[in-house]
């Protein structure tokens, strides 16, 4: 008897250690995230958690998804490689999380995404445009957000149309500012032009002084910026210092109420890229008024921003995906279910995957400063 009762325990150990490697439970999808909650670049992370947290916390206090609520497991790599590697094996090893979802940038999800892929975990929605996650199509990576190749494609189109012949390039020395540089010179080379110019700082510092003075040799018209909020700032402020009158046209991932904070009065005619709606105009399309509610019943309302709104549309994705998938989903199914959503509107904005496309948005737009005030140029 003695024998049999610890069989049955022994099984019962193993079953419950076979369904807690998927990440499921009867209760519980266990959702892991990994990006920059502390450091230079920490509000990017905080703003991507907060945002799919209040998204979470709503589908959860609903009733969650077929009766399992989202668990989200953090971790915070302050935006290092170095980091996430560590942290995301021990998400997938001992966290047991059944997706990866909302890092933070290219050279972390770099160096995340061939673990998830050797250990079959879906990678949903990195914070990064870069081609690499897109082209080929990686069954198990999933991105939400337009490409780089979307965003710089806008920003050359603009300063050519309005007269900017000259194209300068400052980006993070790492493989963001190669995959935002490889954009632009895609669209450079659609348009025969040629770069000015192409400066470099390195990842988490604000060292720009050299970039600058490269820069300033070249002397472009224009400069595209592919960098964080506290260094592109301070590029910015220098420039401007230096009697620099570039147009500084900067892109969706750094940041937008960071580097207007940062840049305090200089911040007039800088542009961004953005790949989400203008989460600030009250009379904007659903999507909008349903995040910017959500947020304020959360309390978050000071947090209200292009990044948190993002984290919020990360997650309805996620959601979908999950709910897809039905009540005894796996990763297989699960993935089967996200590639099965096409043209889905999401209040305002239409998501879709396919086996052959695993980005869900093309969505772009150009803001720029206007006498103090961000607008779209339109």
């Amino acid at each position: 008897m003695k024998k049999i009762i610890f069989l049955i325990s022994v099984f019962s150990l193993l079953l419950t250690a076979c369904f807690a490697v998927d990440g499921i439970t009867d209760d519980s999808i266990r959702v892991g995230m990994c990006n920059a909650l502390t450091g230079p670049t920490s509000a990017l992370g905080q703003g991507i958690m907060t945002g799919a947290s209040v998204y979470f916390d709503n589908i959860n206090n609903a009733g969650g998804i077929n009766g399992r609520k989202i668990v989200l497991i953090s971790k915070d790599d302050g935006y290092e490689p170095a980091n996430t590697v560590p942290n995301t094996n021990e998400l997938i090893d001992k966290e047991n999380v059944f997706v990866l979802f909302g890092y933070v940038g290219t050279p972390t999800s770099k160096a995340a995404v061939p673990i998830a892929t050797v250990a079959g975990v879906p990678f949903i929605a990195p914070f990064t445009g870069a081609e690499a996650f897109r082209n080929p199509v990686n069954k198990y990576v999933f991105n939400v957000r337009a490409s780089y190749y979307d965003e710089t494609e806008v920003m050359v189109n603009y300063l050519v149309n309005n007269g900017y012949k000259k194209i300068g390039f400052f980006g993070q020395n790492d493989s963001y500012g190669d995959a935002g540089k490889a954009g632009v010179m895609k669209a450079l080379k659609k348009r025969k032009m040629q770069l000015f110019g192409d400066a470099r700082y390195a990842r988490n510092t604000v060292e720009v002084d050299d970039a600058l003075t490269q820069l300033r040799v070249e002397n472009p018209d224009a400069v595209i910026m592919v960098g964080a909020y506290k260094p592109c700032a301070a590029f910015i402020k220098k420039a401007k210092a230096a009697g620099m009158n570039w147009a500084f046209v900067n892109i969706s991932f750094v940041g937008t109420k960071e580097l207007l904070a940062e840049l305090g009065s200089d911040k007039e005619n800088v542009m961004i890229t953005e790949v989400v709606p203008v989460p600030y105009e009250t009379d904007s399309i659903p999507l909008v008024q349903s995040y910017r509610a959500a947020m304020t019943a959360a309390g978050q309302q000071d947090k209200i921003n292009f990044t948190s709104f993002e984290g919020y549309i990360d997650a309805m994705v996620l959601v979908e995906g999950l709910k897809k998938a039905g009540k005894d989903m796996d990763r297989d199914s699960f993935i089967a279910a996200m590639e099965s959503i096409s043209d889905l509107d999401i209040g305002g904005l239409k998501i879709g995957f396919s086996p052959t496309n695993h980005q869900a948005l093309d969505y772009v737009i150009l803001t720029k400063v206007i006498d103090g005030k961000l607008q779209q140029i339109k």
